[in-house]
């Protein structure tokens, strides 16, 4: 695998796990758009390249959010150690937990479904649909809650759009973002729960992709530098797409990425009708 093609994609993962634009439906498209066929008949090696893409945005996301990770998993642990939930920290520390059940739930059942289904009509229309309907509840809403207001139902709703998001080109940032926006939360808020929320369901989904990873044939030595390259660039590029879209939101909407995806939708929708 070229270097460079583990660069694009890195860079690629890393914009769009955390903007709400749908890094699976990005890291399907790009290759397919250009041809590239390093893992053509190789499903488990582009499955442990993707693992690695997704090992990258979590270290960036992690080196963001840190400070907020010790607070929520000392609480959380008080909790067990006092056995009651006294206080915010507590409550929202094991409701970015429970939310994230949903969508583990079907990701382990629907693993192998989920991974081959890459209908690019599908993805074009996902981009399109669930882009504008980000826009629609983004300007319909006038929520004010902060992130401290997280409740159980609030844990239940964003938690179904998490696991809606396992479908290619609906994004799982756009999709709980619009929950989010939907039940009130002003953009920095909505926006730093799907964060958090990112956190559990990427740890999780890594830690059982490479246990699947490690009974197979391992990663050809050919393949490593591109491996460690495209990790490394995802990392970087999504620590800094983290830090630019908090600051974004603060005060502007979420417009810019809703025309983004209908443009992309209908590149990919065009492109497939012509081949």
């Amino acid at each position: 695998m070229p270097i460079i093609h583990a660069i694009i994609l890195g860079i690629v993962q890393g914009l769009s796990e955390f903007l709400p634009i749908s890094s699976s439906g990005h890291l399907t498209v790009v290759p397919w758009l250009f041809r590239w066929h390093e893992f053509d008949n190789n499903a488990s090696l582009e499955k442990a390249f993707d693992l690695a893409l997704h090992v990258g945005t979590f270290v960036g996301a992690f080196a963001y959010f840190w400070k907020d990770v010790v607070r929520y998993v000392g609480a959380a642990w008080r909790t067990v150690k006092n056995r009651r939930i006294d206080g915010t920290d507590e409550r929202v520390a094991w409701l970015l937990l429970v939310a994230s059940v949903p969508a583990a739930l079907l990701g382990v059942v629907f693993d192998s479904s989920i991974s081959d289904n890459r209908r690019m009509w599908l993805i074009g229309g996902c981009l399109i649909v669930f882009g504008v309907l980000l826009g629609v509840v983004d300007q319909w809403s006038k929520g004010t809650r902060s992130a401290d207001d997280f409740r159980w139902q609030d844990a239940a709703l964003i938690g179904a759009a998490q696991a809606v998001s396992l479908q290619p080109g609906v994004s799982r940032s756009g999709s709980t973002i619009t929950a989010g926006r939907l039940l009130g939360f002003d953009r920095p808020a909505a926006v730093r729960l799907s964060f958090l929320m990112s956190l559990p369901i990427t740890a999780g989904a890594a830690f059982y992709k490479l246990a699947k990873q490690l009974k197979g044939d391992g990663i050809p030595s050919a393949y490593r530098p591109a491996f460690v390259w495209g990790a490394l660039v995802s990392a970087i590029v999504g620590f800094a797409a983290i830090t630019a879209l908090m600051k974004f939101v603060r005060t502007r909407s979420f417009t810019p990425f809703v025309i983004y995806r209908v443009l992309a939708g209908l590149l990919v929708l065009g492109v497939w009708a012509a081949r």
